[in-house]
């Protein structure tokens, strides 16, 4: 018979939470559900090795060397001659030519320079020089003579290779073969002029006054300078007779 005070109903939702809890545990002779296994992610299934990425070849090394020989020829005015012009002289402007050149230096390295020429013998400097810088024959600088006011001496001593400059001819009341671009002076250091007696006008280039003489920048009779000048008609002034101007190369002489 129920207890007194307790309702049918209460003791038909204990039984009811009993059997409830006996289902969630796993009832007799039922076996407790094991771990479920998870499917392995692709970082599982990947080596423990880590994973690297190749560096990327580096670019093979493009060679370096110095620039072609270029030459640019261009019509000169009386205002870029400045001094080394003047009215009078034997060729106007309008009769040179401007050739801005790469030249070889003392440094062994490339520089840029000008000569102010004849605009006949552009093709000669260009096809000459060009040869020049191939054999990476030395050369201290190339300068307009007006820099140095068209002195002929303070361009010798500052070492400059250089053409026109409209001046009487050393020693002499005509015209030199520079009033008409026709003559270059190269290394003018490195191959003074020479007086029959063995003197030379600059100190500096005392020690360069005897030939032959192995030394860069310095010509030699039978150089491979001296016969490149010939095969285009330019003389060498190291064969003249008396005093000898080894700097000093002129178109058909003189």
């Amino acid at each position: 018979m129920p207890e007194i005070g307790k309702p049918r109903h209460l003791g038909v939702l204990a039984l009811t939470c009993v059997a409830a809890a006996v289902t969630a545990c796993g009832g007799a002779g039922t076996p407790a559900a094991g771990p479920t296994s998870a499917a392995p992610t692709s970082a599982e299934t990947t080596s423990a090795e880590p994973t690297t990425t190749p560096p990327s070849p580096s670019p093979s090394p493009s060679p370096t060397g110095p620039p072609e020989f270029t030459a640019k020829v261009s019509p000169v005015t009386a205002k870029e001659l400045g001094t080394s012009w003047r009215p009078g002289c034997p060729v106007e402007p309008s009769g040179l030519r401007k050739v801005t050149m790469t030249y070889w230096g003392f440094d062994k390295k490339a520089h840029t320079g000008e000569l102010i020429v004849h605009r006949s013998v552009t093709g000669d400097v260009t096809d000459i020089f060009g040869k020049l810088y191939e054999w990476r024959y030395p050369i201290t600088r190339m300068e307009n003579i007006d820099a140095y006011e068209a002195s002929d001496f303070d361009s010798i001593e500052a070492d400059n290779t250089s053409a026109f400059n409209c001046r009487k001819v050393t020693g002499g009341s005509g015209w030199s073969k520079h009033s008409y671009g026709k003559a270059i002076d190269i290394n003018p250091r490195e191959n003074p002029w020479v007086e029959p007696d063995g003197s030379v006008a600059h100190r500096n280039a005392e020690r360069f006054a005897t030939r032959p003489l192995r030394k860069p920048g310095v010509i030699n009779p039978g150089d491979r300078v001296v016969d490149l000048f010939a095969e285009h008609g330019w003389e060498w002034g190291g064969y003249f007779n008396g005093a000898k101007d080894y700097q000093h190369f002129a178109k058909g002489g003189g």
